[in-house]
């Protein structure tokens, strides 16, 4: 069974969310802070983290950094009050998993969470066979690491996902929906989701992410991986 790690301040929101959750057949730990939800996370090596921005004695971004920090590939589903587009945005930014704005639906959360969770699964129990290459960029799917030249890319889980994705499909566009739904496994989500990985892989495979030479915009459809010239 997959623990996962709730964390808010508000015990209605914990209280809600693990109902859903144990429903759903989830096995569920819950934080009110910072510090409890990273002590939480060392003892009990959730599969994913539910994970409020406000919160007390060390707010969710930091909460956040230094989750991926002892553990990289940690999928996190962000929850907050906050409807503004640049919080939404940062969350991503930084390389959340998914975001979803209270008030929200529990279905709809578990369903997420749900999708990231059998992602996750499929990746780690069925592996593709062989190394994706394209110039001095290598992506080893197996070991789950990538490499620009000599130097490791220090990619997030959905960043590797969307980049092994593009990879092994050179030369075809996809729109933003495909996207969300190849790599995602979304059948529905905030498409913006994608734009922000976008732009986060180009910043780390492109030397110029302003003018990019692999991972091309292509006009009223989404986006193709042309490789390296």
């Amino acid at each position: 069974m997959s623990t996962i790690l709730v964390v808010d301040d508000d015990q209605t929101v914990r209280e809600v969310v693990t109902t859903y959750l144990t429903r759903a057949g989830l096995d569920v730990v819950e934080a009110d802070d910072g510090p409890a939800a990273l002590a939480a996370a060392a003892d009990h090596e959730p599969a994913l983290v539910v994970l409020d921005l406000t919160l007390p004695g060390l707010d969710g971004l930091e909460v956040f950094r230094r989750l991926r920090a002892a553990r990289g590939d940690l999928p996190v589903v962000m929850l907050t009050a906050r409807g503004d587009e640049s919080d939404r945005v940062l969350g991503l930014e930084i390389g959340a998993d998914d975001y979803v704005t209270k008030p929200f639906s529990s279905r709809e959360l578990v369903l997420r969470i749900q999708s990231i969770l059998r992602r996750a699964a499929a990746d780690h129990a069925t592996p593709e066979a062989g190394p994706l290459v394209d110039g001095d960029l290598r992506v080893d799917r197996r070991r789950h690491e990538a490499w620009l030249g000599d130097e490791p890319l220090p990619l997030t889980s959905r960043e590797f996902d969307l980049l092994a994705h593009f990879l092994s499909h050179p030369g075809q566009a996809f729109s933003r929906q495909e996207l969300m739904r190849q790599v995602w496994g979304w059948e529905y989500g905030d498409e913006s989701t994608v734009t922000v990985h976008v732009r986060r892989l180009r910043e780390k495979v492109e030397a110029d992410p302003g003018h990019p030479v692999r991972l091309q915009t292509v006009w009223g459809v989404g986006y193709r991986w042309d490789g390296a010239s």
